[in-house]
């Protein structure tokens, strides 16, 4: 049955209509608050062109009036650039708020631009509220693996601080995930070192802090007045072997450099059919170099992070007081 612009259906389908843009507002409890506005322009122009594709969705609002968006707040935001003043929309009836939260978030959980922590807070809100939900159901609600989930939700163990320079773009996700893994005195010495500008990229981050866990979780860092003579003759005779090693190595690099210096055609004819097996060696020798060079970055990291490691079990009960808070006011 039609009338007007208003479209029935029966009790198992929803109804759409056009309604005006006017009667129409946002769920103040949907996931996404962050929306890229180059993005949302690109859409207007979009929906300018070639009209809009899939109708937002909306259920009717007792307590404001008109209808509540439950998915489509992009398209919504593009009329609105458009000084559109109707919009065509889907009129639901679930009457589940969690429900309606978990449509929002299926619909935006896979946007590029949807960021990290309205991802790991939409995450928490499920845990939190739906009953019987563990992380294995929200991975498979939203098509998600359960470690991608999990290190979504290590985002919130973050500090307040750190939190702001990962919304900001100032730390990538991946640093940030290694960082949540240390105590709340662990992510202050991380952040300090940022602050004074000592790490020229993400990646250091990502070794500095990875070190910083390492050691965070050793009951006890070795000190070397407190070992014993076989220790120290064994550190000895351990340092005196790996800096030669790598001593050889600049020897070695200075034969590459031999052969980086002649010419292609000298070097075809100076081998002649051993050209293949020669580039297989140094394949192998450059896939050690990478093996060798992240040790040493990580070796860079430990002996950096050792002076300001904290493995207190006192600090980090107290730390994780103060994290908690700050976790209560970041959902305020």
């Amino acid at each position: 049955m039609r009338a007007g612009n208003l479209t029935t259906y029966s009790k198992e389908h929803p109804m759409q209509r056009v309604l005006k843009m006017s009667q129409v507002h946002r769920n103040p409890r949907q996931p996404r608050e962050y929306f890229n506005e180059d993005a949302l322009n690109e859409l207007a122009t979009s929906i300018d062109k070639y009209g809009l594709m899939q109708a937002i969705e909306v259920r009717p609002d007792n307590e404001l009036g008109g209808y509540e968006i439950v998915a489509g707040e992009r398209r919504w935001r593009a009329h609105q650039i458009l000084g559109r003043t109707k919009i065509r929309a889907t009129i639901i009836s679930e009457k589940n708020e969690l429900q309606r939260f978990k449509r929002s978030m299926s619909e935006n959980v896979t946007r590029e631009d949807m960021t990290p922590f309205e991802e790991a807070h939409g995450y928490q809100r499920i845990l939190d509220e739906e009953e019987g939900a563990t992380i294995e159901t929200v991975a498979a609600d939203f098509a998600k693996t359960t470690t991608y989930v999990k290190l979504r939700l290590a985002l919130l163990d973050l500090r307040i601080e750190i939190q702001e320079l990962v919304q900001a773009g100032k730390i990538g996700t991946q640093a940030a995930v290694q960082i949540a893994a240390l105590n709340f005195a662990n992510q202050g010495s991380v952040l300090s070192k940022f602050v004074r500008g000592e790490f020229a990229a993400d990646n250091e981050i990502v070794h500095f802090a990875f070190a910083m866990k390492q050691q965070q979780d050793q009951a006890v860092l070795l000190v070397v007045e407190e070992m014993t003579e076989e220790q120290r003759t064994e550190r000895a005779a351990a340092q005196k072997k790996t800096r030669n090693t790598l001593d050889k190595i600049e020897q070695v690099r200075e034969l590459l450099d031999e052969i980086a210096r002649t010419k292609p055609l000298k070097l075809a004819e100076t081998l002649e059919t051993q050209v293949g097996a020669r580039l297989d060696q140094l394949d192998r020798v450059a896939e050690s170099l990478t093996k060798a060079r992240w040790q040493l970055k990580q070796a860079k990291a430990h002996a950096e992070a050792r002076e300001l490691v904290s493995v207190n079990p006192e600090a980090e009960a107290d730390s994780s007081a103060e994290d908690g808070a700050d976790r209560e006011l970041a959902a305020a």
